[in-house]
């Protein structure tokens, strides 16, 4: 090999030493490089690890919104959550700005500006400065400086989840493509992580609904009393749904369904109320399900008081093919809907509700069967020996009372006469009682009326009234006449606990008589008195109280004596048997 003439001997080793170090050189910066890469990549895989270790839904997604920030040093963090039923965002996390700032930031952001853009089109978004975007709508008072912005879209399978938000690298200057590209991976994991989370929420909600209807279910085949049990379900279902009202509405019979029991906000205006015909209530009576987004807007909604929540679920509750009942659950005014499987949950809910309310009913009826069977057998009992015994034992005094010479003797048999006719009549009501049901299932007929306000009355009297009935009281006596009967009983049971100071009082309601012109009975016996009376009914109280002082007031007697004059009858009162005490009559024609 020559050298050239013109070229000096020492340029080779100055040339070859030149080279080595441009070698030298590019090999460091690569191994730097490559070592930065290691360390980038260390720091994702750390990142994911983090990321996936908790399953509280909210804490992963902060665990996120850190390791994202960490990974490509950005200063400020934040996940947008998107709304699954509305524009905009449900939830926002942030890292990097303080409570004291954020309190005076205001609101959270809804998802409008460049955040919203992410949402319209979930696709890794950079920029070097955000307010020099068109598509920026600025920020608000007190919101600190941003200019360098990463945004990339976290999807679970093919659903946006939501978004992170990266601002602000600390190092100066725009996101690279390499922060995108750890930020993609970033949210990849995340979306797994975030999924698993889900998950696990789900399960624990299915395991508290079911928890739930095992509280119901316990309750209703625990207790006699099945408003204990539905109280419970009201609680129960209002709970599980993080609803502000739960409600368990029942059939009235007549098409309509009544507020049976009810737990949360408002619940003391909206027990016992009847729900329009229309709506959610005549869904419930069909075997279907409601739901509304907000009641609040819902043109559809005619119940004053629902305007006041947002979203409502109604579902019925279904057995053997039979609308038991129906659960209903508002919540507050503002608050999301109900998803999908809340829904599904609630129909589980109301179907085991329902059965256990058909087992409990079946429970119920077997026990009430029992009680009927022995209330029977002492009905018969006391019909054929205990009825049969007195009337001998009267016929007897009474044969007796022939043979006495002795007035006071006469009198004194008389007395026990008239007291054993009283005590048949009573132990005839105590035989219609006993075989008819005291429970609220029996028909509402006129002598089970009487029969209740006599109940009613043991309270302010001391002691329960004995109550006789002659004739069929039912089938003579009219809807009309037997509320005013009703009233004018009350009344008079009324005035005697205020003011006879009795020891006994007597009740009794006479179908069998015929009234006169002035609407007194025709005395005699019925089937030979003067066929000019007109058949009329005859209510009685006989106290052995203190009697009506002259001169006493009589405004609670002119009462009764209206109401009778408007059927045709009248009202009156003598002196009570044995002249002690004071008796009340009171008729109308029929």
């Amino acid at each position: 090999m020559e050298i050239s003439q013109d070229q000096p001997p020492h340029r080779v080793p100055e040339i070859a030493s030149l080279g080595l170090d441009t070698l030298v050189t590019e090999v460091s910066e690569r191994l730097q490089s490559a070592a930065a890469v290691t360390d980038r990549m260390q720091r994702l895989l750390e990142a994911v690890v983090s990321v996936g270790a908790g399953l509280d839904l909210h804490a992963t997604l902060q665990r996120i919104a850190h390791a994202a920030a960490e990974l490509v040093d950005a200063r400020y963090a934040a996940i947008g959550v998107i709304s699954p039923h509305t524009d905009g965002l449900s939830d926002f996390i942030h890292i990097g700005v303080d409570d004291e700032t954020a309190a005076r930031i205001g609101e959270l952001p809804a998802g409008r500006g460049i955040l919203g853009v992410l949402i319209d089109h979930p696709e890794a978004l950079r920029l070097a400065d955000l307010a020099a975007d068109p598509r920026s709508s600025g920020f608000p008072p007190h919101h600190p400086p941003m200019k360098s912005f990463l945004g990339e879209p976290i999807r679970i399978r093919d659903e946006v989840f939501g978004n992170i938000y990266l601002t602000e690298k600390q190092t100066g200057g725009p996101f690279t493509p390499e922060d995108e590209q750890v930020v993609h991976a970033l949210a990849a994991a995340a979306g797994v992580a975030i999924e698993n989370s889900r998950l696990y929420e789900e399960g624990l909600r299915r395991e508290r609904w079911i928890a739930g209807a095992a509280a119901v279910t316990t309750a209703l085949l625990s207790t006699d009393e099945a408003q204990v049990a539905l109280t419970v379900a009201a609680e129960q279902v209002r709970e599980l749904a993080g609803a502000a009202l739960g409600m368990i509405l029942l059939p009235t019979g007549d098409g309509q369904m009544r507020v049976a029991h009810a737990s949360g906000e408002a619940a003391e205006f909206v027990t016992g109320e009847l729900m329009p015909r229309s709506g959610f209530a005549a869904k419930l009576l069909e075997g279907e399900s409601a739901y509304l987004d907000d009641m609040s807007t819902d043109p559809t909604v005619v119940l004053r008081l629902a305007r006041s929540f947002g979203p409502s679920m109604a579902v019925p509750m279904i057995a053997a093919g039979r609308v038991l009942g129906g659960l209903v659950v508002w919540r507050a005014k503002g608050a999301a809907p109900f998803m999908e499987a809340e829904k599904q949950l609630a129909e589980t809910f109301a179907s085991q509700s329902a059965l256990a309310l058909r087992l409990a009913e079946g429970q119920r009826d077997q026990q009430r069967l029992a009680v009927f069977q022995d209330r029977d057998r002492i009905a018969r009992d006391l019909h054929d020996l205990v009825i049969q015994r007195l009337f001998a034992t009267g016929m007897m005094m009474e044969s007796a009372a022939r043979r006495a010479v002795v007035p006071e003797v006469r009198t004194g048999i008389a007395k026990a006469v008239d007291e054993l006719d009283a005590t048949i009549q009573e132990v005839r009501t105590t035989i219609y009682a006993l075989q008819h049901d005291d429970t609220g299932n029996e028909p509402d007929t006129l002598r089970t009326r009487v029969l209740r306000e006599g109940s009613q009355a043991a309270a302010a009297l001391g002691f329960k009234p004995s109550m006789t009935f002659t004739g069929p009281v039912e089938s003579l006596v009219g809807e009309k006449t037997g509320r005013q009967l009703l009233a004018a009983l009350r009344e008079m049971l009324s005035n005697t606990a205020r003011h006879a100071r009795a020891s006994r009082v007597g009740v009794d309601v006479d179908a069998t008589v015929h009234l006169d012109a002035d609407g007194h009975p025709v005395p005699g016996d019925p089937e030979s008195i003067d066929r000019a009376g007109r058949p009329g009914v005859l209510l009685t109280v006989t106290d052995d109280g203190v009697g009506i002082p002259d001169g006493g007031r009589r405004s609670g007697l002119l009462n009764l004596t209206r109401r009778a004059e408007a059927l045709g009858g009248d009202a009156w009162h003598e002196p009570g048997p044995y002249g002690k005490g004071t008796r009340v009559r009171w008729s109308a024609r029929l």
